[in-house]
């Protein structure tokens, strides 16, 4: 062990990260162990779905126990809570809105009368599409069911969304979670004003009750014309065209028809081409020198699109490793691989780093470069964990300007990467490197023995977080206390099934467990909040 591990090592307690340690993080004379208040476990809870500092890439269904916190803010200002959960949701801080509609069910149900109405007249802000409609009612349903103002709540939704975009859910999103539009229309009553013969049509179309199909929406007509036993593929493809349906509104069937894919294509957006690339490719749309093969080129390279769709460069990285597969990690779909289309995405991936906002912090990444790391893959995907993390470092060389880049290696050493290398001499680079155990105390020490002035450290390694003689809670307080730097900590465990290195009640630490193209953002968002 280097002579500065020793030296801080003896200088006040430090415990083997193999043995538990006592209580909480205490404070420092300067007021820097951000203890956690219901407040901002509430936040927590709404943006990771845990309220004890750790994001979970493939979470659980919510339970009531995973919130109490959210219970005692709906008690103690259930108005605040209710503003709370809205900000969070429609501002898109939180990857998955499962955890907005959880806390808003509860607010909606165990709240006093003015924090129910509340949330109540939050619910169409909150529930924006069809399946958020249906994961709120299952929440409902188990906090005690449909009140007078649960039922005017979803009978709003209907009621106010502009009968255009209701439309649209309706043919788009028919049923999750056990739930259709008809349960919900049956249960709520929506009201219809008396010139409102469109939206009335529609609600008895949902219901399966006669209607004036003349009164039927556009977008409802075109889907009852497509799922027509017996329409011929190429009447599809019009109707696609014709009434701008979504893939989800095109029976089963006519999704392995290059004429219809080629229609969904002219009006589909971009998260969504990335998505289907797989099974474009395998109907045989996308072909060499094909035109729709160059308009998939042109538009995953083009920055202004990139950024209207808020894409970041790891979803165009992973996407990239999963066409250029020829293979999904899950079910049977197989296709052959567009060489044009792979090499657009790693165009994509490059052009992507303009298109991100930079922390404007003091950032410390450290990255595990052992062999494990080439070795274990990212969980449904074909990424290894070392493609991951040197995605990630060159992500930040290339956007944020106050960085320093360590490898856990020969010691604790600066890595030599630039935003101007290509990730696969960033990745052979990495594999050339010796290595230590992955310890994530190291980077607070290294910190303080190099005198460095660092706002967050950022730690990214395959699962292996347990190495060292110091408890990485212990070695950040230890820097808080010395620089009097309110310093944050971020350890991505990206292949990990669990662990636990944050300090539940400190704010200023963050677990993240698995790793997926969402994962950026959120340890962005904790950095600069």
């Amino acid at each position: 062990m280097t002579s500065y591990l020793a030296r801080h090592i003896g200088r006040g307690g430090a415990t083997p990260q193999t043995e538990p340690i006592a209580g909480t993080v205490p404070n420092s004379a300067g007021g820097y162990a951000f203890p956690v208040d219901d407040w901002m476990r509430l936040e927590r809870f709404l943006i990771l779905g845990s309220e004890g500092g750790t994001f979970y890439i493939n979470e659980g269904k919510l339970t009531r126990e995973s919130a109490d916190a959210v219970e005692r803010c709906i008690a103690a200002d259930g108005l605040r809570a209710v503003e709370t959960i809205v900000a969070i949701s429609v501002e898109g801080r939180a990857p998955k809105n499962d955890p907005a509609l959880f806390a808003l069910a509860m607010a909606m149900k165990l709240g006093d009368d003015r924090t129910r109405r509340a949330a109540g007249d939050a619910l169409h802000k909150v529930a924006r599409t069809g399946t958020h409609l249906f994961h709120a009612a299952d929440f409902v349903q188990a906090f005690g069911g449909w009140g007078r103002g649960t039922k005017r709540a979803f009978a709003d939704w209907y009621a106010r969304k502009p009968i255009d975009r209701l439309a649209l859910q309706a043919v788009k999103y028919r049923q999750r979670d056990g739930w259709a539009h008809r349960d919900l229309l049956r249960l709520a009553h929506p009201l219809t004003a008396v010139d409102d013969a469109e939206r009335r049509a529609l609600f008895d179309w949902i219901c399966g009750r006669e209607k004036t199909a003349e009164a039927l929406p556009a977008i409802v007509r075109g889907y009852e014309e497509a799922n027509v036993e017996g329409v011929p593929s190429r009447e599809i493809a019009a109707l696609v065209r014709t009434y701008s349906l979504p893939r989800e509104a095109v029976p089963i069937p006519a999704l392995n028809s290059v004429e219809v894919w080629a229609a969904l294509l002219s009006g589909m957006p971009l998260t969504a081409m990335i998505r289907s690339l797989a099974k474009m490719t395998a109907v045989g749309l996308l072909k060499p020198l094909g035109d729709a093969a160059m308009h998939v080129c042109r538009t995953v390279q083009d920055e202004a699109a990139l950024k209207a769709a808020r894409v970041h460069p790891l979803a165009l990285l992973l996407a990239q490793r999963t066409y250029a597969s020829g293979h999904g990690e899950r079910g049977s779909l197989t296709w052959a691989p567009v060489q044009s289309i792979v090499d657009a995405l790693d165009a994509g991936f490059y052009a992507a780093f303009r298109t991100i906002e930079p922390t404007g912090k003091r950032l410390l990444l450290g990255i595990d470069v052992s062999g494990s790391m080439e070795g274990n893959k990212i969980a449904g995907t074909s990424l290894t964990a070392r493609e991951g993390a040197a995605a990630m470092a060159l992500v930040t060389a290339a956007t944020e300007q106050n960085y320093h880049l360590m490898g856990f290696s020969r010691g604790f050493m600066p890595l030599a990467i630039s935003p101007r290398q290509r990730l696969g001499d960033v990745v052979r680079y990495m594999g050339t490197l010796g290595f230590q155990s992955t310890d994530c105390s190291l980077p607070m020490l290294y910190a303080l023995e190099h005198g460095l002035e660092v706002d967050a450290f950022v730690i990214y390694t395959d699962a292996e977080t347990y190495a060292g003689r110091m408890h990485p809670v212990q070695a950040l307080q230890l820097y808080r206390t010395k620089t009097g730097i309110a310093a944050k900590l971020a350890v991505v465990a990206m292949t990990s099934n669990g662990f636990t290195i944050a300090d539940p009640n400190d704010g200023g630490m963050l677990d993240v467990v698995g790793f997926d193209a969402d994962t950026p953002a959120v340890i962005a968002d904790f950095i600069r909040r």
